[in-house]
């Protein structure tokens, strides 16, 4: 009777234990993160490649390089030509120089002529000069004056036909400054740019291989925060809200868990039927609702794991 009732204690003591270790929480998911797969953006032969699986990588580190030496001589080529555009152009004081030397003879040939005018009239009023005399003067003004306004309408239209051959030649130039602004732009993307801060998951590439424009060189993840998929039932989804503090779980073997602060962060509108490998409270439910739980990571937490939230 006596080890009967030993035997009763002992498999209460053991109940007891099993029921303190198991872990009551209303949900179990998976952890996960936001993975982005890095890309090439130009075609070549990989040069330069330093990353390994598992790196932590800053945003905007360049991580590597693509071969884009014939890039670079399709930029070389349309700098030069805009260059040579510069032979093309017409200096209009060459050939405007003897005009303005002309006029500059009439314009003293008619100051000369004003000022003798001036003597010509004193002369005529005291009868030390004739009428013809002065007319003669003022005809010789008349003709120097028209003939410097044709010097003048002569350089004005030199000027302007120059200009306008040289604005034809220079309105080559915006478009092919644009098409250097491209092939920079190019040569630009021969340069593997890491686009955020993370943690490298999978190489897909390595250093010497050819890659095109589109194909997948690695993915990289932030892992400083992850998130928790799990899914609940239709009767927990009234009792769960964005923003609301949650904690979750994760197995630490011997029947131990480690807790984290978790926060809802996304809550499905649409049922789907119950993945096999999750559970939920209630085992019957065929539909569940998904929801992401935003869980800071101590470095512990990986991709795949499995953890368990109590609402």
């Amino acid at each position: 009777m006596r080890k009967r009732t030993q035997l009763i204690v002992w498999a209460s003591i053991l109940a007891i234990s099993c029921n303190r270790n198991k872990l009551d929480t209303d949900a179990s998911g998976v952890f996960e993160s936001d993975e982005v797969i890095v890309s090439a953006e130009q075609n070549g032969k990989i040069l330069s490649f330093n990353l390994n699986e598992g790196d932590t990588l800053r945003k905007g580190a360049t991580v590597g390089n693509i071969d884009v030496s014939n890039t670079v001589l399709q930029r070389q080529q349309v700098q030069a030509t805009i260059q040579a555009l510069k032979q093309k152009t017409t200096n209009p004081l060459p050939q405007t120089a003897l005009v303005k030397r002309q006029l500059a003879v009439q314009q003293s040939q008619l100051a000369q002529q004003l000022r003798e005018r001036t003597r010509t009239e004193n002369l005529l009023k005291a009868d030390a000069a004739t009428q013809k005399q002065l007319d003669d003067i003022n005809s010789m003004i008349d003709q120097l004056q028209k003939q410097i306004a044709v010097s003048e309408q002569q350089i004005a239209l030199d000027n302007s036909n120059i200009a306008t051959q040289n604005r034809t030649v220079f309105s080559e130039k915006d478009p092919l400054e644009k098409s250097v602004a491209q092939i920079q732009d190019q040569i630009n993307k021969g340069q593997i740019i890491n686009p955020l801060t993370g943690t490298v998951l999978t190489k897909y590439a390595l250093q010497g291989e050819m890659t095109v424009v589109g194909k997948a060189l690695y993915k990289i993840a932030n892992l400083d925060t992850v998130t928790l998929r799990a899914y609940i039932t239709g009767s927990q989804l009234t009792g769960v809200k964005l923003g609301q503090p949650v904690k979750v779980y994760t197995d630490q073997g011997s029947k131990n868990y480690k807790e984290y602060a978790g926060q809802v962060s996304w809550i499905s509108d649409k049922s789907e039927f119950t993945p096999k490998t999750i559970q939920t409270k209630d085992e019957r439910a065929n539909l569940v609702y998904a929801v992401k739980i935003r869980v800071k990571n101590d470095g512990y937490l990986k991709l795949g794991m499995y953890g368990e939230v109590k609402f």
